[in-house]
């Protein structure tokens, strides 16, 4: 992540070394990281510079890192020998995933289901995460848990629990039809459970790189006001769209055009991150 910083400038005040980094704030730290996925070529410039002069059994654990994972997974169950991340995203995977040096109780609270976002990574024949790691706050119902509990099974049936990185080419794809199940069972309410955990994570995302904790705090609090209402807007339409919406009607309340004004972002801006890949908002919804 040091090597990331100094070839990215994410960093206004660059650390000094590694060690002074690695002290930083996570919220430093996490932007680093997100720089990190975001340019994945660095880890071949990395390995091939060696600035760290890493012996080639180190390095060899560092190239093992173009299969990591990253994105937002349900902490699903604790096991004797890992903990079961499943991926938010189709077709879910079970991931067995060791913790460092704090066991993940401590990381993400012991009552499980927890929506997290972190980054797996192979290492040494079995799956770890990269240290940072953060959860929503999110209470899922009997809908959503059973909804976990099905998809759980269904990556069981194809895949088993994975403990290794990459994901094997022989992989099996979940059948339809139990998604299809497992859809048509979460009621209104735990959908709009689910969309607000999406949503929020994308606007938390969001602020995180072009605005600040305090703006997505208030975005949050639309995106829960938004979730509330019976039937709940939020299960219709694009969740890219309804986190950028809120993101604009949040920052014309507050002046977020005015250039006088600090953080200072255009309505345009908001889209042209959004469709331009360099972050995750879409359109205003229709």
């Amino acid at each position: 992540m040091f090597y990331v910083n100094q070839r990215l400038n994410v960093v206004a005040d660059d650390p000094a070394t590694p060690e002074e980094l690695a002290v930083l704030p996570p919220a430093v730290r996490l932007k680093i990281r997100d720089a990190f996925v975001a340019h994945m070529d660095l880890l071949d410039a990395f390995t091939s510079e060696n600035p760290a002069n890493l012996p080639e059994d180190e390095l060899d654990i560092v190239r093992s890192w173009r299969h990591l994972v990253a994105g937002k997974f349900y902490a699903f169950r604790e096991l004797k020998k890992h903990t079961v991340f499943l991926s938010s995203t189709e077709p879910v995977t079970a991931y067995g995933v060791l913790a460092l040096s704090q066991p993940f109780e401590e990381l993400i609270g012991p009552y499980l289901p927890v929506m997290t976002q972190t980054v797996l990574l192979p290492f040494k024949g079995k799956i770890v995460y990269d240290g940072l790691i953060s959860r929503f706050s999110i209470s899922f119902g009997s809908g959503i848990k059973r909804m976990l509990s099905e998809s759980f099974t269904q990556a069981m049936q194809s895949n088993g629990i994975l403990t290794s990185l990459p994901i094997p080419a022989t992989a099996k794809t979940p059948t339809k039809a139990l998604k299809a199940k497992s859809r048509s069972e979460t009621n209104p309410k735990e959908a709009s459970a689910a969309a607000l955990a999406t949503i929020t994570g994308l606007i938390d995302k969001f602020c995180h790189e072009h605005l600040n904790e305090e703006y997505a705090s208030m975005c949050r609090k639309l995106a829960e006001k938004l979730a509330r209402k019976r039937p709940s807007p939020l299960i219709q339409g694009n969740p890219n769209a309804w986190a950028s919406g809120i993101v604009r009607a949040v920052g014309g309340a507050n002046f977020l055009h005015d250039k006088s004004q600090t953080p200072y972002l255009r309505a345009s801006d908001i889209d042209h991150y959004g469709s331009s890949g360099k972050c995750v908002l879409g359109r205003w919804p229709e």
